[in-house]
């Protein structure tokens, strides 16, 4: 950990030499600042505190599917990128943020959920009579423009919104958004 400086651990509650609980908590004293998902079998209130006083972000209990865990990891990534580059403001801004923190429970087959911010992103695009850009929903959301185009590429490649270049009089054109009919 230290040599590599991982943002996120996954651990085991039952590692060989020590517990994953007790080796996140000597990490935090060490003042490594790294996220955790404990991936366990243990099953009791105590453990699932322990981890949650340790710092670990999430908790999963095996067995579990894959669908799960992608879930969770994406959920994770987006949290990180919206703690990176998101300006907060207010509460709603906090909650926001420890909402987007866990997946939402897992999808069934063809299920087409969104992680909050994401599906705020394709709300406000929904809602619009124009195309909107980056900026358009910086402004209507709260979050960082860096963070709203990355939520808009995102719904784009998973074919919710359709990309539309606004040519101006001069410089580059602009991304803009429309929501995919049927989407």
């Amino acid at each position: 950990v230290a040599r590599l400086k991982p943002d996120l651990l996954l651990l085991d509650v039952y590692l060989p030499d020590e517990d994953g609980i007790t080796l996140l908590r000597s990490l935090r004293e060490e003042g490594h600042d790294v996220d955790a998902i404990i991936i366990t079998a243990a099953r009791d209130v105590a453990t699932v505190r322990a981890a949650m006083r340790g710092g670990a972000v999430y908790y999963l209990v095996k067995p579990f599917g894959f669908e799960q865990l992608t879930a969770q990891l994406l959920a994770y990534r987006w949290w990180r990128a919206e703690t990176e580059s998101r300006h907060i403001s207010g509460q709603t801004d906090v909650d926001a943020l420890f909402a987007s923190r866990h997946a939402s429970p897992a999808p069934g087959p063809g299920s087409r959920t969104l992680p909050p911010t994401m599906q705020k992103v394709l709300d406000a695009v929904r809602a619009a009579d124009h195309p909107l850009g980056a900026q358009d929903i910086s402004d209507l959301i709260g979050i960082s423009r860096p963070t709203a185009q990355r939520y808009l590429s995102e719904l784009e490649r998973k074919g919710r919104l359709e990309l539309k270049l606004e040519y101006g009089t001069t410089g580059r054109p602009v991304n803009t958004y429309l929501v995919r009919p049927g989407a």
